[in-house]
């Protein structure tokens, strides 16, 4: 039987879209809560702004 661990889903939010007007682009992803206890922020890249940008976790 499998361990209920420290993951949990999260969703990842451009940061740069919504200063330029644009649609911000969203990923979901898992992160261990234990280890990363604060939010956490990834260069991703963005379809509608066509270029890597800082998407920043969201509630």
């Amino acid at each position: 039987m499998a361990k209920k661990g420290n993951r949990f889903v999260i969703t990842l939010e451009c940061t740069e879209a919504r200063k330029e007007g644009k649609t911000p682009s969203r990923y979901t992803t898992e992160k261990n809560k234990k280890n990363t206890p604060d939010r956490i922020e990834i260069k991703k890249y963005n379809p509608y702004l066509k270029r890597v940008t800082i998407h920043k976790e969201v509630k």
